[in-house]
């Protein structure tokens, strides 16, 4: 039997390549500096005083640790792109829906990889009380959203998933 991918693995391309650039980054650029600084801090002699070569050596394991991490999350990334999605017509990952809560609010938003959500924008991760409520939904169907304050009714108004980009 074939072993069910996690969901917190699953990531969009857009989501990924933001993650290899933060990789990239760190690895070319802020941690040759902050190496540099540290050896420049430890050359300066005593180092259980020196607050640069201190702060250096904590960054240092900050960036290693982030390194990690973000290798890790992509290792493990299962890349799913919305735009090449067939079944349109019922909410998945990387649709952007619509919907309307019991108070006749309109509440819009993007279902996305755990690691690249962020609600300020309107995107909420795959694994989100949300997100469960909304997938396998279509257009017109009420759901029952879990919340602090109990289940909310909420219906489905629209569902949009981003266009495939053509290949030149």
């Amino acid at each position: 039997m074939a072993e069910k991918t996690p969901l917190s693995h699953y990531l969009s391309p857009k989501g990924a390549a933001v993650m290899r650039a933060e990789l990239k980054e760190l690895a070319q650029k802020e941690r040759p500096r902050i190496v540099e600084i540290v050896s420049w801090a430890a050359s300066n002699g005593d180092r259980s005083e020196n607050a640069d070569y201190q702060y250096g050596k904590r960054r240092l394991r900050e960036i290693d640790r982030r390194m990690r991490f973000l290798g890790k999350r992509l290792e493990n990334a299962v890349i799913v792109d919305p735009a090449g999605q067939t079944t349109r017509d019922r909410v998945f990952f990387g649709a952007t829906v619509t919907y309307v809560d019991e108070d006749d609010v309109e509440h819009t938003v993007t279902i996305l990889g755990v690691d690249e959500s962020d609600l300020a924008r309107g995107e909420v991760s795959l694994v989100s009380p949300v997100a469960r409520a909304l997938m396998r939904t279509r257009v017109g169907d009420v759901a029952m959203l879990q919340t602090p304050r109990g289940p909310v009714e909420i219906e489905i108004l629209k569902i949009v998933y981003p266009m495939a980009v053509a290949a030149a």
